[in-house]
């Protein structure tokens, strides 16, 4: 009972949130990707403050270019963005849901049609778009979303018409955890992953109901320098194998103990 009045309480604050950054976008109505951007990154600092959501970010986020990482669902979105300016590419199917495609649409958000071709292809144009404003672009290139377990194979379309724009590409990795007791039955899994085909309100209701939820945003140092650019598959490949460096570095981090001293003995 504490949990859904918990959900209760935290989807009104949620509503109320979506409205007042609704109302902004009707009154400001930014134009170029980079306002666009700036909006998404305050509303996104907001809804994570406002959830009680905790962030850790490990490394700079890039300037510019393209940012690639792992997927495991929409909170994904929020702390990408903010964590930094950015806009992101998604399918087009988002841009249809009511008032969430378009306040989607109004951040900025370039669209691709899967299993249309040349999508990828018509999407370059707004990655070069966020690109000449200075804004990097965020993808995830498995496509879909996932419960952690493990990282997908990487498509290459959107990947191969980064490069050959000859834009840098870093990998990230984002995970969570909780950082509180939340009882039996709460997984990351099972309430912050949405991966499934859970009602997404449904699943918004549910994740809401979680304490001590901590996203953790994993950037890689530098952009991935490519063996071999013009191969689109071992470009998607060696950029998988970036992702999952980040991904073996932030779990050895989590394993390895920390050092205790007893008296006289380190």
């Amino acid at each position: 009972m504490v949990r859904f009045w918990r959900s209760v309480g935290r989807s009104v604050k949620l509503a109320a949130l979506f409205a007042y950054a609704a109302l902004e976008l009707i009154a400001k109505r930014p134009v170029t990707r980079a306002q666009r951007a700036e909006w998404l990154h305050r509303f996104c600092v907001c809804l994570l403050r406002g959830m009680g959501f905790a962030t850790r970010v490990v490394g700079s986020f890039p300037q510019s270019g393209v940012v690639v990482s792992n997927h495991l669902g929409y909170l994904d979105i929020i702390a990408f963005a903010a964590a930094h300016r950015c806009v992101f590419v998604s399918k087009a199917e988002l841009a249809h849901l009511p008032l969430l495609g378009w306040m989607t649409t109004m951040s900025g958000t370039v669209y691709v049609e899967r299993g249309k071709g040349g999508s990828a292809l018509r999407a370059r144009g707004g990655m070069q778009a966020a690109a000449d404003e200075g804004v990097p672009v965020v993808f995830f290139p498995e496509g879909t979303t996932t419960d952690g377990s493990a990282v997908l194979k990487f498509h290459s379309g959107l990947l191969a018409q980064a490069i050959q724009a000859g834009q840098p590409v870093t990998a990230a990795h984002v995970r969570y955890r909780l950082t509180q007791a939340n009882g039996s039955g709460i997984t990351i899994p099972s309430h912050v992953s949405y991966w499934d085909d859970t009602p997404l309100f449904k699943h918004i209701f549910r994740l809401l109901a979680v304490r001590g939820i901590e996203v953790e945003l994993r950037i890689a140092a530098s952009p991935i320098a490519f063996s071999a650019p013009d191969n689109r598959k071992l470009a998607a490949a060696e950029t998988r194998a970036a992702v999952m460096e980040l991904r073996n570095a932030s779990e050895t981090e989590r394993v390895v103990p920390s050092k205790r001293f007893v008296r006289g003995v380190a």
